[in-house]
């Protein structure tokens, strides 16, 4: 017998791996366990992803339901790992605890560096691997070392096709084939939530506002952000406005947005929070609303209205979230990179109106190269391959408007082109200048 478990911590991952089943993306197998894991800062507050809209339509695809929080009870399960001593003896246990005998066991995770894919990775030592991505960070390189042990049993990345033309960076530096999934089965997937979502109504043409993951900048400058959010969209003539709380939002209070928007003349609502139970993905108003815009910084949802529905969008704030996100190696460095290069801003009206989705040619024009280069500057001793491209791409395209994307600092740290004027270049490529200067920061270190 061969038993497949997918591990999904979110309604749009569960989502993904649904589109991935019913697109033939695993082999057959005798069982099918969905492993569903909350990886939220208390994940005791947030409503279980079983509770969300529609999420039982996922299920259809899956046998059997497991909790690993439960399992790993008391501990966290986004920042635990096993001892190595440990694997045997936690591996026994879940075959026991699961009833999985000594049946082959083959994996479905997210990014294997980072916890609980990474736990689980390692306790099922011999398992074969499916890595997915359900979002714009697959783009970017993998976010640390990881152990080739679990690397190398990786046999697929599968990825929705959200930027044409462009395969993920992750695990790139394993050779890991990339296989993109299906458009239609994924908006097949997002139309049964959609089906089975709160009764909401809205009127035809409103404008939809996403809400950017919490935390990101203080709060004072996300409450501006999002005061921008509500004036650019009315500034471009759209009177309802519909707000969309990011999914790990769990408590928010619209009333300086609503009383915002009714001063300039608008209404809005928050289906999340008005309806009751948990909030619907983004991707399932796409398919009930119909929105005439939508309108947010960096999210995934934002470039799949655009490449997935053909829906007008519009991006606001990247500009300083390039400047302000540290460190340099954020993972929401490249979602935020893709955005920016790609899609019009929410301030330029004629772009807004006559903009098509990203295609091949366009990608290619804006992002041919970028992405490798910042994908080094982030993680350099992870994908060392990619120092060539970055030199390529610093050596002819800096301008005053890739400049954003890049940290001069981070740049003279890798001996990179465009860390010095080109007046001075010669003092990077001198080595006896930098040995005097290796000397003189000793020095002042002392």
């Amino acid at each position: 017998m061969t038993v497949q478990i997918f591990a999904a911590s979110s309604a749009h991952g569960t989502a993904v791996l649904a589109a991935a089943v019913d697109s033939g993306c695993f082999g057959e197998a005798d069982r099918r366990i969905l492993l569903l894991c909350d990886t939220t800062a208390v994940p005791e507050a947030a409503p279980p992803l079983r509770t969300l809209p529609g999420f039982e339509t996922l299920l259809t695809r899956f046998g059997e339901v497991v909790s690993w929080n439960d399992t790993v009870s008391p501990l966290h399960p986004g920042a635990w790992t096993p001892r190595p001593d440990d694997v045997p003896l936690w591996e026994r246990h879940l075959r026991r605890a699961w009833d999985l005998g000594d049946e082959d066991v083959e994996l479905a995770l997210e990014s294997p560096h980072a916890s609980p894919a990474r736990a689980i990775a390692e306790i099922f030592t011999d398992s074969p691997l499916t890595v997915y991505v359900d979002g714009l960070t697959g783009y970017g390189p993998t976010g640390e070392k990881i152990s080739p042990l679990i690397g190398t049993r990786v046999r697929q990345l599968l990825h929705p096709d959200l930027v044409p033309g462009v395969e993920p960076l992750l695990l790139g530096e394993f050779g890991v084939p990339v296989r993109p999934l299906p458009t239609a089965a994924l908006r097949r997937v997002h139309t049964e939530l959609a089906h089975s979502a709160p009764a909401f109504t809205s009127p035809r043409g409103a404008a939809l506002l996403l809400l950017p993951e919490p935390g990101t900048l203080p709060a004072a400058e996300e409450e501006e952000f999002l005061l921008r959010l509500v004036r650019g969209a009315t500034a471009l003539g759209h009177t309802h406005l519909v707000l969309q709380p990011h999914p790990r939002t769990h408590a928010f209070s619209p009333e300086a947005l609503r009383a915002e928007a009714v001063r300039l003349g608008a209404g809005l609502s928050v289906p999340a929070f008005e309806v009751p139970g948990a909030p619907v993905p983004a991707e399932v108003l796409f398919a009930l609303l119909r929105p005439a815009l939508v309108v947010g910084r960096s999210s995934t949802a934002l470039l799949g209205a655009s490449v997935h529905y053909g829906l007008p969008v519009a991006t606001a704030g990247t500009d300083a979230l390039l400047e302000r996100l540290a460190p340099y190696e954020n993972p929401a460095r490249i979602p935020v990179t893709i955005v920016d290069a790609l899609l019009p801003g929410l301030d330029d009206a004629a772009a807004v109106r006559n903009q098509s989705p990203p295609n091949r040619e366009t990608v290619a024009g804006a992002l041919g190269g970028l992405l490798e280069a910042v994908a080094f500057a982030m993680r350099p001793r992870v994908r060392p391959d990619l120092r060539p491209a970055a030199e390529r791409y610093l050596s002819t395209r800096l301008t005053p408007r890739t400049w954003r994307y890049f940290k001069r600092r981070r740049l003279g740290a890798l001996a990179l082109p465009g860390a010095v004027p080109g007046r001075l270049a010669f003092v990077r490529r001198n080595a006896t200048l930098r040995r005097v200067a290796r000397r003189a920061r000793a020095l002042a270190r002392r």
